[in-house]
């Protein structure tokens, strides 16, 4: 069989494939031959069809398209393996189906071009001596007391309040109801319109202006129980409801009552409450080791982030569309699997309209993390850099004590685990032999600013209609 490579963009060859006379005629004789024996002709017994007829009835089209089916994937699979390639993903033909059997004529030769995926050449032009700027996230002692004040919070007793006004930091009893201010042009005499899941009765709200929307806690305060007032508020723009995003809003509230916290004192007792630890000194000490551990580990997460990003403006990758559609899935698969933890049902979320949305919007997203991951891999083999048989039984052993009461696939484990392994040690060789510089927080570009496609996407899905 005489083949003809030819290298095409986004990571694809051409082949051009020569099927010989002998086999576009063997091929096409063998179709009658079997259709011959299953056909289904009235008048005729299976297998006793004449040649002529079987043609008539059926069709010299569609003999000759089930026999280009035949020719066309032997072909490609003889191809392939004499060219010692190996392609990712199906092939898919460069010229039409509809051609090629006009093309096709048994017992002569016939060319086939197909196009194959197959694994993208990498060039990382520079991946040493990078210059990279880092948020360092430093330990904050504060957050030991708001953590203890939180756990305080959660087990504070209610008791009722009388003989004074509802204040900050009280939790109120209210019924009330909403409905959304007029506008300018809207009908003075139209009754307003209620704000959808706008009302309650013995609805508790503590009394902290980042609990509602804005304006409603702030119209409690001052109130005494049995008034009755209209209070102005403003949903905040955007909202989790675009209908409802930016509007102005009157709701009619009622003070039930009012509650005071009274907070437990913070001591050993408190302590063996809310941990597993005897004293409050042992439950501090962990709560710092604990945020420590976590500013470290968002600094080297800055750190790491900052380097792929540096990285990615070193790497020449021409990817093929097969992993791009891939690593696509799999984005998807991951912000569904976050959904359905969530208690959502995916099926209503990911619908047919959306999908096609999401693929695009994720595109991006699935190309860079592609070019990041080819390139680890790449240096990895330039610098030698692999995982050892111990370290990677090392944690495999503590993984599957840490779940000894899961049914893990330990050879799936076994691959997961080497590729965390082998991307962590490569990632720190990166910063090793870079040029860090760690600025403080919130002076690079602020988070939002960056939001991923796959995050994009779901919050594309949770917002209400």
């Amino acid at each position: 069989m005489k083949v003809t490579q030819e290298k095409l963009p986004a990571s694809q060859i051409g082949l051009e494939i020569e099927i010989t006379s002998e086999v576009t005629q063997k091929t096409y004789e063998k179709v009658i031959k079997n259709l011959t024996s299953t056909a289904n002709i009235p008048g005729f017994r299976k297998g006793k069809v004449p040649r002529q007829i079987l043609l008539q009835r059926l069709g010299i089209t569609r003999i000759k398209a089930s026999a280009l089916e035949e020719i066309i994937q032997n072909g490609i699979e003889e191809a392939v393996k004499q060219e010692s390639l190996s392609p990712i993903g199906q092939p898919s033909l460069r010229s039409s189906f509809e051609d090629l059997i006009n093309n096709y004529e048994p017992g002569k030769p016939l060319t086939i071009s197909v196009a194959l995926d197959v694994e993208p050449e990498v060039q990382v032009n520079q991946y040493t001596g990078l210059q990279i700027k880092a948020e360092e996230i430093k330990y904050d002692p504060a957050r030991v007391d708001e953590a203890l004040d939180g756990q305080r919070q959660q087990l504070a007793t209610l008791i009722p309040v009388e003989g004074r006004a509802a204040q900050l930091g009280d939790v109120a009893v209210v019924d009330f109801k909403g409905v959304l201010a007029k506008e300018e042009g809207d009908d003075p005499d139209a009754e307003p319109k209620p704000i959808p899941g706008g009302e309650g009765t013995d609805f508790q709200v503590e009394l902290q202006e980042d609990k509602f929307i804005p304006g409603f806690v702030a119209g409690i305060v001052g109130m005494n129980p049995g008034e009755t007032k209209e209070v102005s508020a403003q949903f905040p723009d955007p909202y989790a409801s675009e209908e409802l995003a930016g509007k102005a809003a009157i709701f009619t509230i009622t003070l039930k009552e009012i509650k005071e916290k009274e907070l437990p004192e913070l001591d050993d007792e408190f302590a063996q409450e809310v941990s597993e630890f005897d004293t409050l000194a042992e439950l501090r000490s962990s709560l710092e080791t604990n945020f420590q551990k976590e500013a470290e580990e968002k600094t080297r997460e800055n750190k790491q982030e900052a380097l792929f990003a540096e990285l990615l403006k070193q790497v020449e990758i021409e990817l093929p569309t097969t992993l791009i559609e891939e690593e696509v899935d799999a984005l998807l698969t991951q912000t569904a699997v976050r959904l359905s933890q969530q208690g959502l049902d995916v099926r209503k979320l990911f619908t047919q309209d959306i999908i096609p949305q999401l693929r695009q919007r994720s595109r991006p997203e699935a190309e860079d993390r592609l070019k990041r991951s080819l390139a680890l891999r790449e240096i990895g083999k330039k610098e030698s850099i692999t995982v050892t048989a111990e370290e990677l039984n090392n944690r495999v052993t503590e993984l599957l004590e840490q779940y000894s009461e899961q049914d893990i696939d330990e050879d799936r484990l076994r691959s997961v685990v080497e590729e965390e392994l082998l991307t962590k040690k490569i990632v720190d060789w990166l910063l090793e032999h870079s040029a860090v510089e760690l600025v403080p927080e919130g002076s690079l570009t602020p988070p939002e600013a960056t939001e991923t496609a796959s995050e994009a996407a779901e919050a594309e899905t949770t917002s209400p209609e």
